[in-house]
């Protein structure tokens, strides 16, 4: 045993290193091409998903503001009616004031128009080429801002239930977004 651990005696064979460096760059390069692919058809579905929902949330802000003269209509009535009820002598220039008053608090016209503009905003950053994670990410507090805005303006129980939705639209973006850099 001493003998065949002398030095020379036995020779390894030792794997041609310029072989194992073409092998491991060959490998290395299929990985990277491998993962680049996956990471363009992630990025592809997702775009996809935040469409669908982008479009989701402007049709609910087309009937919401479609619905905005019916719901003012509305308040309008119901307060009138009341109003009858407490049988009252009430000043119509008075009541006219204040009636135009309510009718500015429960407009949301400016948080309509807003969601349509944060709705662009997203199409624009989605078709970039570059990193736009940030961008969205902002975009989704901005949305949210504005559904909040919304739902606490909100006279009827048909724009409320269109504000939730707004907001579960919103989080299931964000979540999405999250994952996008």
């Amino acid at each position: 045993l001493d003998v065949l651990q002398w030095p020379g005696l036995i020779e390894d064979d030792k794997p041609d290193q310029q072989v194992l460096r073409t092998q491991v760059r060959t490998l290395l390069n299929q990985a990277l091409e491998m993962m680049n692919h996956m990471r363009a058809e992630e990025g592809s579905r997702m775009q996809q998903l935040i469409e669908t929902r982008l479009k989701q949330i402007g049709d609910i802000v087309t009937t919401v503001r479609a619905r905005r003269q019916e719901v003012i209509k509305g308040v309008r009535e119901k307060l009138m009616a009341r109003i009858e009820a407490l049988d009252l002598e009430a000043d119509p220039d008075r009541l006219e004031q204040e009636l135009a008053f309510i009718a500015q608090k429960l407009d949301v016209d400016e948080e309509l128009d807003r969601l349509d503009s944060h709705i662009a905003g997203a199409y624009e950053a989605l078709a970039k080429k570059e990193p736009v994670g940030r961008r969205l990410d902002f975009l989704m507090q901005e949305f949210n801002r504005e559904a909040n805005t919304l739902s606490s303006k909100s006279a009827d129980a048909q724009t409320t239930k269109a504000a939730v939705e707004l907001k579960v639209l919103i989080e299931q973006m964000r979540e999405q977004v999250q994952n996008i850099e």
